[in-house]
This record gives structure tokens, C-alpha cells and sequence, in this order.
């Protein structure tokens, strides 16, 4: 198997995030966390990921501050993973991957799932990045400086 670089002293932000969340059985753990999923059997059901992987990618998640273990709410004597802050704070991430998968993977009349905001009722608007006064931004308008 070939060993992986990792890009920890790396200049760009992205590749740094990629260490941390970059393959996508890790990606889909995440996903799961957010829609209410926190056993390791719930995660393997969902996914039908390989006991071994899961269990590398689970304790990755939790080196990496995205997840943390806890007693489960019924007391067992399992342990559940949660999103730490620094997980929560993915969910944007998460949601443009989801509106460009809408998007771009499914036809037209293709069924999917949505996401609703549980306080309007409303499907999220397309997330777009802004500027620092509110102006909306494109790809053509901004400047990676190194």
C-alpha cells in the first residue's frame, strides 16, 4: 500500500483540511453525526463500511478534535461520538457539498433528500460566499496571496 503525504506544514489551507477530513468514508461519518447518528453501529449500518475502517476513521476523527467519545444517554456501556465545536463547525462545508450534489448529480424530477430548517420550514438557500460587505462573491473576484 502506498503511504500517504500528509500536508500538515503545508501553505494551503485546504490541503491541511484534507488530512483531517479529506477521503470521503470520512466525510460520510460527518454527514451521518449530523443527521443524529453517534454509535459505531449506527455508522457501520448506514454506511456498510468495514469494522476496520471505521474504527480508523472514528479514531481519527477523535485525534483530530472533530469528534469526541461519550457514555451513551442510556447508560450502556458503549460509547457514542459526538462533534466537538471544531466538528460542528463543518456543517457549512457539508451543506455546499450537499447543494452542489443537488445540483449537478441528480436529474430533474430525481428524488433526494432535503435539508429544512426545523425553525421556518424552508429548504437553505444556496450557500455563497460574501465579502466583508455582504457582497456576494465569485470564483472570478478573489485572490489567493501566499
Amino acid at each position: 500500500m502506498v503511504k500517504r503525504e500528509h500536508f500538515s506544514a503545508a501553505i494551503c489551507p485546504i490541503s491541511r483540511a484534507l488530512d483531517h477530513i479529506g477521503d470521503r468514508w470520512t466525510l460520510l461519518i460527518i454527514r451521518d453525526a449530523f443527521d443524529g447518528k453517534a454509535r459505531f453501529t449506527e455508522f457501520q449500518s448506514s454506511l456498510g463500511i468495514a469494522r476496520n475502517i471505521l474504527t480508523d476513521r472514528l479514531r481519527s476523527l477523535v485525534e483530530n478534535d472533530i469528534m469526541y467519545t461519550a457514555p451513551t444517554k442510556s447508560g450502556s456501556a458503549y460509547q457514542e461520538y459526538r462533534l466537538t465545536y471544531r466538528g460542528k463547525k463543518l456543517f457549512p462545508l457539508m451543506v455546499a457539498l450537499r447543494q452542489w450534489g443537488e445540483e449537478f448529480l441528480y436529474s430533474a424530477n430525481e428524488h433526494h433528500s432535503l435539508l429544512i430548517d426545523l425553525e421556518t420550514g424552508e429548504e437553505l438557500p444556496i450557500m455563497q460566499p460574501i465579502n466583508m460587505s455582504g457582497r456576494f462573491v465569485d470564483p472570478d473576484r478573489v485572490l489567493v496571496v501566499e
